[in-house]
């Protein structure tokens, strides 16, 4: 069943469907009270500013965005938003799993193999995408609406917008190998606890090399990078609705407390909240 619920002391909430587990959408109305530090997500992230200014962080590329812009993050791009000069400012976000994206992207002829291929672009003010974004998140997020108009709608919109987006520039090279090798062993041990010599052994890579490569490529340190994937794991918990306790110790946090502080830097919500 669908949910959407406020929680009174956020200005946000949330909406799932388990019948359509490969999107999730996020509704902010007051950006002032929803701020992040920089992180990143598994997933495709696209999103919409409804109102005010804030200022937008997408890797090394900053920008002022306002009302209409467009918001693009790939999995894993480093981003974050603050609101100019204590403005207020609302948005609307989407996060869609990228293998189910990658098969859209196939279907275009956009993916030779059906993986997600990275969009180069970060930010759109055109007017069209803004209005195709609120008619398809009006339906998705109806209560009234039935599963096949809903998929229906997600198939169309993204389609559309991906073959709209694939005539920019070609997307960013991915990490070098090693590096790569060190964010892969890092994701895959994420809830362990990881000792840099243990990430530079798999990397074959230096201490001094990791903490200064991994930092300018992924535009975080390797133990932030940590923590994000550890959130990151705790929100797919947190989906099937387990107890705070155990995601906390299942995502790898020495407490509830170290988790909940952690989870709400990241996200700007409690743990709690983003469950609900």
């Amino acid at each position: 069943m669908a949910q959407a619920r406020p929680a009174p002391a956020q200005a946000s909430r949330f909406w799932r469907d388990d019948a359509l587990p490969f999107i999730e959408s996020r509704d902010v109305a007051d950006g002032r009270q929803v701020c992040y530090e920089k992180h990143s997500h598994e997933t495709f992230s696209l999103g919409v500013i409804d109102g005010g200014h804030s200022h937008y962080l997408n890797g090394n590329k900053r920008h002022e965005i306002a009302a209409g812009s467009v918001l693009m993050m790939n999995p894993g791009e480093v981003h974050a938003c603050a609101p100019v000069r204590g403005a207020g400012w609302a948005y609307r976000m989407l996060y869609v799993d990228k293998d189910w994206l990658g098969a859209r992207q196939a279907e275009l002829g956009l993916s030779p193999h059906g993986d997600f291929q990275p969009l180069a672009c970060q930010l759109s003010t055109d007017p069209r995408l803004y209005a195709a974004f609120t008619r398809f998140h009006a339906v998705l997020t109806a209560a009234d609406s039935e599963r096949l108009l809903k998929e229906s709608v997600a198939v169309q919109f993204f389609s559309e917008t991906l073959a709209a987006l694939a005539h920019g520039k070609p997307p960013t090279p991915g990490a070098p190998d090693k590096l790569a090798r060190a964010a892969d062993f890092i994701h895959s041990h994420a809830t362990e606890s990881l000792t840099l010599q243990q990430i530079c052994a798999a990397a074959s890579l230096s201490p001094s090399y990791l903490i200064r490569a991994f930092s300018q490529h992924y535009h975080m340190t390797p133990h932030a990078y940590l923590l994000n994937c550890r959130i990151q794991h705790a929100r797919r918990l947190l989906r099937d609705r387990q107890p705070l306790a155990e995601v906390a110790h299942a995502s790898g946090f020495a407490d509830q407390a170290h988790f909940q502080r952690v989870f709400k830097r990241l996200t700007a919500v409690t743990p709690g909240h983003y469950r609900r």
